[in-house]
């Protein structure tokens, strides 16, 4: 691995355990966001890391256990669990579920025995392995229903993560312009709406989304953050993430193009993160307790929750992204580490 990948790497795993967070702030009448249940990855020890939720209900994402072993897992609907998902090509403990679609297809990456991370579909009990062809890494982080996917790749060339959409049998690689990183987390089932964040030179971490004509909106910041990420979104444009404040607590998002912001805090939580979000308004998440364990939670937006416009620091600017088709000759889909 090059040393700047590798720096770039650290610098986003410093985000993969979210800082101390605070109390709810539950909104008034006109909606909320409203813990349904909680729930863990069975085994003592474990810390539970949903990432995304279909409409189906059932979440996909990764548990570590007491020995930092890494494992991916889908929850289904109805409460109960598959075995831990483990790449055939993982060779060092460390398989992660980054997205599902309505069909059941899981999409993850982990590290081969080569220590770089690459990626993979996971479909009826069959992995097909997946990299951007030229790419050093490759991380796939969300899969649509109808098999876009979205994620972010890594060369020794342009020596930046830049984020990519497939569809249709052709990779689009984009980038906010200066970054050190660009990261794709999901894309809607719509094609209106792709979200992510990106590092800039000062290595402060922004969100930003990408509108159906390909044009970046960026930086996404509620006011006081001082890093966000933006995780998920449904077809009703709602997103949801979190975001770290001076004091160094974290927060989790709900966000509404273009500049509309809710916080929400897992009650008596040290952390919170919103992952994803379904149509149905169900968000998979997480909070971590005072001894450091990650718990996963579902939660129901009800109504609209009373958003806040952001403060005078936030900028929602339009540029056009940086479009490169690869072109790539996918196999059966016709076709540094993000944070979680």
């Amino acid at each position: 691995m090059k040393p700047k990948q590798t720096i770039i790497s650290i610098l986003a795993v410093l985000f993969v355990f979210p800082l101390m967070g605070t109390f709810a702030q539950q909104a008034p009448n006109s909606g909320s966001i409203e813990v349904i249940t909680t729930f863990d990855y069975p085994g003592a020890g474990n810390s539970t890391l949903p990432q995304k939720i279909n409409e189906r209900g059932d979440v996909v994402g990764e548990f570590i256990d007491s020995n930092g072993v890494v494992r991916g897992f889908v929850r289904c609907s109805d409460g109960s669990f598959s075995a831990p998902i483990v790449d055939p090509n993982d060779a060092v403990g460390f398989t992660e579920g980054r997205g599902i679609n309505n069909s059941g297809t899981v999409c993850g990456d982990y590290v081969g025995s080569d220590f770089t991370v690459h990626s993979f579909f996971l479909s009826g009990g069959t992995f097909t392995e997946y990299d951007v062809p030229g790419a050093l890494q490759t991380n796939l982080l969300s899969i649509n229903d109808a098999g876009d996917f979205t994620g972010a790749w890594f060369d020794d060339v342009s020596n930046i993560f830049q984020a990519f959409v497939g569809h249709g049998g052709t990779i689009t690689s984009f980038s906010v312009p200066g970054p050190l990183s660009t990261f794709a987390y999901e894309i809607n089932n719509s094609k209106q709406l792709a979200v992510g964040y990106y590092i800039d030179s000062s290595v402060i971490l922004h969100g930003y989304y990408r509108d159906t004509n390909g044009a970046l909106h960026f930086p996404i910041d509620p006011s006081g953050s001082v890093a966000t990420i933006l995780f998920g979104d449904n077809d009703r444009n709602w997103v949801v993430g979190r975001y770290a404040d001076a004091s160094g607590v974290t927060h989790g998002l709900f966000f509404v193009p273009p500049s509309s912001f809710f916080t929400f805090d897992y009650p008596g939580s040290a952390s919170t993160s919103l992952n994803g979000i379904n149509d149905l308004g169900i968000i998979c998440g997480r909070y971590v307790d005072g001894s450091g364990i990650a718990h996963g939670f579902l939660a129901r937006v009800t109504g609209t929750p009373p958003t806040q416009q952001a403060g005078s620091g936030m900028k929602a600017n339009d540029s056009r992204s940086l479009v490169t088709p690869l072109n790539p000759s996918l196999s059966a889909w016709g076709g540094g580490m993000p944070a979680r």
